[in-house]
């Protein structure tokens, strides 16, 4: 009997043992294969507007002439024109095209060729590719930029079409940014007129609807769920107008929340970010509010490098550039921030150089 009983107890003692070696060995597998080797994830950030001449003044508002962008320090560098196919100057829906397909078209067209037929996207080619796919935003989802990767409009001012076929299309497992008006019928305080609630159809279909940055970071990872982050009916707010306590992600959140989400695809994923702010800060002359923008690109792109892993292609570009930001003038070498704007008493930029008639007037 006391054999027996030794015989048992060595048994349980030898199984304790294969299991303790058991989960230790899938420990070190899944820390050398997974926290290590993250899936080869790719990363298009897009900088609306975005040009070189925008980086001197933009490393010089974060922090002075001596500071560094996060963007400096990426390992290739290269320099191309991205005209449309009838115009020197891309409009945006050409622009976008040209990046998300790889072919240039006419102005004012969405990812369709001079038959009507659609072009496709690498969003589509990704999920034929078996990847994930994402697209974070901090502008409308519907925003020409971002329908290039997943719609194909007959007219690209058509936001109502451009979402419907977002849902419909299901091209997009992760989705965040702005335009939540255009996925809700006018009764719910949307922009709709068919009647459909965007909404509610892409929760039927399996998507968990976010509509605050407390909602976003509650969603577990490991579900592998499929989101749609809807943080208000228009763009979101300029960085500069967020309240410290704000439901409002910032960009950097979302693209790390984007990351965290797609990363347990084991076939990996394809995200694609716009900062579409820039582009509205510029067209609205407001310098400001232009670098301020940028860092936010700047800052999100440095998120993306510490969070994707060293597998991950991070590729960042302009659409089209947007003329006339630039440093000039004698700023300080340690101005930074609102210090290095030239503003009058009425608080409006200097002019700081005209020529042509009454150009005196300008100094």
């Amino acid at each position: 009997m006391r054999a027996y009983i030794a015989l048992v107890k060595w048994r349980n003692q030898l199984l304790a043992l294969f299991c303790l070696l058991a989960f230790a060995g899938l420990g070190v597998l899944y820390f050398q294969h997974w926290v290590i080797r993250k899936p080869f994830g790719i990363i298009l950030f897009i900088g609306e507007g975005l040009a070189p001449g925008r980086l001197a003044p933009t490393r010089a508002y974060a922090g002075g002439a001596g500071g560094h962008l996060s963007l400096d320090s990426m390992t290739h560098l290269a320099l191309l024109t991205n005209s449309s196919k009838d115009f020197a100057a891309p409009d945006q829906a050409a622009a976008a095209t040209a990046l998300a397909t790889g072919v240039r078209v006419t102005n004012r067209v969405i990812a369709i060729n001079g038959d009507g037929k659609p072009i496709t996207s690498i969003v589509e080619l990704a999920r034929e590719n078996r990847r994930a796919t994402g697209l974070v935003t901090d502008v409308k989802v519907t925003d020409a930029t971002n329908a290039a990767f997943y719609a194909h409009p007959v007219d690209p001012n058509d936001v109502d079409s451009i979402a419907a076929e977002f849902v419909d299309g299901g091209k997009i497992d992760i989705a965040m940014g702005g335009g939540a008006a255009q996925f809700l019928p006018s009764a719910k305080g949307g922009e709709r007129q068919d009647g459909r609630d965007l909404l509610l159809e892409l929760r039927r279909n399996g998507f968990d609807i976010v509509r605050t940055r407390a909602e976003l970071e509650a969603i577990p990872a490991w579900r592998r769920p499929k989101l749609f982050g809807a943080f208000s009916n228009i763009e979101l707010a300029f960085a500069n107008q967020v309240e410290e306590r704000s439901q409002q992600p910032s960009l950097s959140d979302m693209v790390r929340r984007a990351i965290e989400l797609l990363q347990y695809n084991a076939g990996g994923y394809l995200l694609v970010v716009d900062a579409g702010l820039m582009r509205k800060a510029a067209e609205e002359n407001n310098g400001e509010r232009t670098l301020s923008e940028t860092v936010e690109l700047d800052r999100a792109v440095s998120v993306a490098r510490r969070y994707a892993g060293q597998r991950s292609t991070i590729v960042v570009c302009g659409d089209a550039a947007i003329g006339g930001l630039s440093l000039n003038g004698f700023p300080f070498r340690k101005d930074s921030g609102i210090a290095l704007l030239g503003l009058n008493s009425a608080g409006q930029p200097w002019i700081t150089w005209a020529t042509g008639p009454n150009g005196n007037l300008a100094n």
